[in-house]
């Protein structure tokens, strides 16, 4: 019999579900780049989430998993192409073909990025590994196959052999109980496969539906985006608005600061003024009652000029009468000595009114100078 179908079957038995276990897990914020710009990133966590490396051990293959909550963010099958590369002191990236992104991971500190790297490159070794194990045994399994395939045919048909129906049975069972056990073993792995397949759709489904929701997401975040930079242009130019009230309210303030030293100013000046004020109206009171004085010195100047008018007149009568008086010295000597007395008595007081006049007149030049 020809053993060729056992490739397939080995292909199958690898593509077999297996219980996986974490050999490494770690916490960092995840993101994957925008299918759109393929620049930016778009972050597929809010904050930072459990991402472990799972071998499998039937398929000897390494995967990196990452769940938020019921969310699986990152699903991706580690192959020897596959490079992890730091771009800065806290995060790397890679890519992933299958997956058709690019994953990066943000780290809290530069040890566990360096230790992420380091798991990566050695799961990376290992993936290659087993590929080239794999190759090798596959090179193995399928020279076996072409020798047995090579041999059969070389083999004498069961109608040339010399010999009983017993023999002949002999020699058919072994290879029917081979080919049976193929078969089981193939519609195993067949079943398992399908039930892979169906497993694979599922996540294949739940992958697109995150897709869209991260779609969706995104172009949330770009309405959201323009709607900010309109808020943002209406604040600028709020802001200017401001400004220019400022500079106007500062201008305002300056002109009011010279108002207000101009207002100083005129203050101390009215102040001066008041002061000035008070001092001419004492002057003016005084001046008032100086002239409340005037009438009772124009009073007595009138009684004092009737008074001169008087003497004046008595001077005169006394000047006829000293003329006579002259006239009768000769005649009289005695009477001229009486008269000589009499006459110095009243020059004496003559002369006393006269120096009262004087010093009335005096007084009253003086009160005429003041006015």
């Amino acid at each position: 019999a020809n053993l060729r179908p056992s490739s397939p079957m080995r292909t199958l038995t690898h593509s077999h579900s297996s219980w996986e276990q974490p050999i490494y897990t770690t916490r960092a914020h995840v993101f994957q780049i925008d299918p759109t710009t393929k620049k930016n990133w778009v972050p597929a966590s809010k904050q930072a989430v459990t991402v472990s490396y799972f071998y499998d051990s039937t398929r000897n293959s390494y995967r990196i998993i990452s769940v938020d909550g019921s969310k699986v963010i990152i699903n991706s099958t580690i192959t020897p192409n596959m490079t992890f590369t730091k771009t800065s002191q806290k995060f790397g990236q890679w890519a992933d073909s299958r997956a058709n992104t690019v994953f990066g991971l943000g780290f809290a500190s530069e040890q566990q990025l360096a230790k992420f790297a380091e798991k990566f490159q050695e799961v990376k070794e290992a993936a290659k590994l087993a590929r080239d194990k794999s190759q090798e045994k596959g090179e193995t399994m399928s020279n076996h196959s072409q020798e047995s395939g090579r041999d059969t045919p070389s083999a004498p048909l069961p109608s040339s052999i010399n010999g009983t129906d017993d023999e002949k049975i002999s020699h058919v069972e072994p290879e029917a109980t081979v080919l049976k056990t193929e078969n089981d073993r193939l519609k195993s792995a067949v079943e398992q496969s399908n039930t892979n397949t169906k497993k694979w759709e599922t996540e294949l489904q739940t992958l697109r539906e995150n897709n869209a929701r991260l779609v969706d997401a995104l172009q949330e975040s770009s309405a959201n985006v323009e709607s900010w930079k309109k808020q943002l242009t209406t604040c600028k130019d709020e802001s200017d608005t401001l400004r220019s009230k400022i500079s106007e309210l500062e201008a305002q303030c300056n002109e009011a600061n010279q108002e207000k030293q101009k207002n100083a100013q005129l203050s101390a000046r009215v102040q001066e003024l008041e002061t000035e004020l008070q001092d001419k109206e004492i002057e003016l009171e005084n001046l008032r009652k100086q002239a409340e004085i005037i009438p009772q010195l124009m009073a007595e100047c009138e009684g004092i000029s009737g008074k001169l008018q008087a003497a004046e007149s008595k001077n005169k009568e006394l000047e006829g009468r000293v003329h006579v008086m002259q006239l009768d010295i000769d005649e009289s000597q005695q009477k001229q000595g009486n008269m000589k007395g009499e006459l110095k008595n009243f020059m004496d007081i003559l002369d006393g009114k006269i120096d009262e006049l004087h010093e009335f007149r005096q007084k009253l030049s003086k009160l005429g100078v003041d006015n």
